[in-house]
């Protein structure tokens, strides 16, 4: 964004707000209008502060409506898929984003081979729970290894170390539901 050799922030700013990420700067336009800052100079912490409510309202709205997930339903197939090469596991993404009310989901399927983990034991701030659909997963939470088979549920609390593997002698398929994660 550029100033007019007038120093007005309306002759840099559009008529009419644009679908963009710009939102925040057209909602707090009026402030930028009255704090007139001309070419060359900086405004203030103070003067940056008075946009910070703006900027942030604009942003959850809009992160709001760009992320809700609608109704919808997954064919196997369909879902996108990627697969490690050096270790052959196998991601299904089916979907991640907003809840009616806010909460972030992420659902995504795995598949391992024998032996096969999908990652180091370790910790994060969301909420987890593991759906086994195929095969034997031996899941650790804070140290203690529970053998889970088809049907069997684990769920993982903010922060509790954790991490699952393979024990069977087949490719083992699971579901993993992760709530309030973070982009």
């Amino acid at each position: 964004m550029s100033l007019s050799g007038t120093g007005k922030w309306e002759t840099a700013l559009p008529a009419t707000p644009a679908k963009s990420r710009c939102t925040a700067v057209w909602q707090a336009r009026p402030l930028l209008q009255r704090l007139d800052i001309l070419p060359g100079m900086s405004p203030t912490r103070r003067d940056l502060s008075l946009l910070l409510p703006a900027f942030l309202a604009s942003a959850t709205q809009a992160n709001a409506e760009r992320q809700t997930l609608p109704s919808a339903a997954f064919d196997f197939d369909s879902m996108p898929k990627q697969v490690n090469p050096s270790n052959t596991n196998v991601t299904r993404s089916c979907f991640d984003g907003l809840t009616h009310n806010g909460i972030q989901v992420d659902v995504h399927l795995t598949e391992l081979p024998p032996g096969g983990a999908p990652h180091p034991p370790h910790r994060h701030p969301h909420e987890e729970m593991i759906f086994i659909q195929k095969g034997t997963m031996e899941v650790t939470i804070n140290g203690k290894a529970t053998r889970l088979g088809p049907g069997g549920v684990a769920y993982v609390a903010s922060n509790d170390e954790h991490g699952w593997r393979n024990v069977g002698p087949d490719r083992s398929l699971y579901f993993v539901l992760a709530m309030g994660k973070t982009a």
